[in-house]
């Protein structure tokens, strides 16, 4: 059988030679397409999330950059960038898992309000951001990527949240002019593997405030962070506003140890970072101490306007999303899988949960009479809309 198939190989072989050749076809003949066709391909560009590595003193380290979308790799424009450190509980050496929560997430919500190159090494457990490796690791990594990706010297931004604060802080401190802006979230310098350093309450502060100097800084924390606590970031307030400092302390009433969630999503933190540069006029001193509500405070309706409200609301397909219904003063929905939510209003049509996120919104469109028409769900990245089912007939 072997011999049979080899035989009628060779006499296709020799069939095709004994073909008369076509000649090549001109690019008149195919036109521009078969041109361009025929041409080198261009190396597809490189934005987004990209792997990266680093090898320091015979080690590898692996860490993420991210590049918007509009970066040009011939252009030569240089961007601002920021190195950003993680948390305790995103260590390890895949070099991939930092990008998960804080600035990250907040990136991929909203990658038209970062216009940064995003630096995020990566720490190793078992060590720590404040560890001499580390930090050497993580500006080596941060002028690494300036330097291959036009980063502009002036718009080096630092952030870390909780284990990756304490690193900042450090940071900040050992190189104070090198930040054009510092925004740190639930974090302090007093590490929490390292408990005998509040044994330097009263003095440790006012040195990292006097090597800090007028950096302009934004800190944030949950005023019930049970991990680290919101005393940490109030004793770094003080200590820069009594040092002359640039100092803005958001605290979030009845958020935990997650307050940078809420810190990255706000739409000012990359516009206030953008605003300052390393070597641009010094900022007058400042403090800003603010304490921002979790949920808007709720108004009273009356029982018919939150009547006007009750009902069904369908999809486009006439599927049952949300069914909104009243019990005494307050205001329910139960969704399609029959959980059910307090909705309170902020306004005589928009609605918040009390009990639930901080940024979602429930809108109620209405004709000229009050009564409900449609329902939009939004929240900060997408909006959902539902038309009201129609009161049954005799109602």
């Amino acid at each position: 059988m072997f011999r049979v198939i080899r035989s009628a190989a060779a006499c296709l072989s020799l069939a095709w030679a004994l073909l008369p050749q076509a000649a090549p076809a001109s690019p008149t003949q195919h036109g521009v397409a078969g041109a361009a066709r025929s041409s080198t391909p261009e190396p597809q560009q490189e934005t987004g999330f990209l792997n990266r590595k680093i090898e320091l003193h015979g080690v590898t380290y692996r860490f993420q950059v991210y590049l918007p979308e509009e970066w040009r790799r011939d252009d030569h424009k240089q961007w601002p960038v920021i190195l950003f450190l993680h948390g305790r509980g995103e260590r390890g050496s895949e070099g991939m898992w930092q990008t998960q929560i804080g600035l990250p997430q907040a990136v991929r919500d909203h990658p038209e309000r970062w216009p940064f190159i995003i630096v995020m090494p990566q720490c190793p457990l078992p060590s720590y951001w404040t560890d001499p490796d580390m930090m050497a690791m993580a500006l080596a990594t941060l002028d690494q990527e300036a330097a291959e990706f036009h980063g502009d010297p002036e718009r080096i931004y630092l952030s870390g949240l909780s284990l990756g604060g304490y690193g900042a802080w450090e940071l900040a401190r050992l190189h104070p002019r090198r930040w054009a802006a510092i925004a740190i979230s639930s974090s302090g310098i007093f590490w929490s593997y390292a408990p005998e350093r509040w044994q330097e309450v009263a003095t440790l502060p006012a040195e990292y405030a006097h090597a800090v100097g007028r950096t302009p800084t934004w800190l944030f924390h949950g005023t019930d962070d049970n991990v680290v606590p919101p005393r940490e970031s109030e004793l770094m307030f003080d200590a820069l506003k009594a040092a002359g400092g640039h100092v803005r302390l958001w605290l979030y009433q009845g958020l935990r140890h997650d307050s940078w969630t809420r810190a990255y999503n706000e739409p000012e933190l990359p516009r206030w970072l953008l605003s300052h540069r390393a070597s641009g006029p010094e900022p007058p001193p400042l403090a800003e101490r603010l304490q921002i509500p979790l949920h808007p405070a709720a108004i009273k309706l009356a029982a018919g306007q939150l009547d006007a409200l009750v009902g069904e609301y369908r999809d486009k397909n006439g599927h049952t999303e949300i069914t909104i219904f009243r019990q005494g003063e307050l205001l329910y929905q139960k969704d399609r899988i029959g959980d059910i939510d307090e909705i309170a209003p902020e306004s005589p049509f928009t609605f918040f949960y009390p009990n639930g996120s901080s940024i979602s919104r429930l809108t109620f469109e209405h004709d000229s009479q009050g009564h409900a028409t449609g329902l939009v769900l939004h929240d900060d990245r997408h909006e959902e809309r539902w038309e009201k089912r129609p009161a049954a007939p005799g109602r």
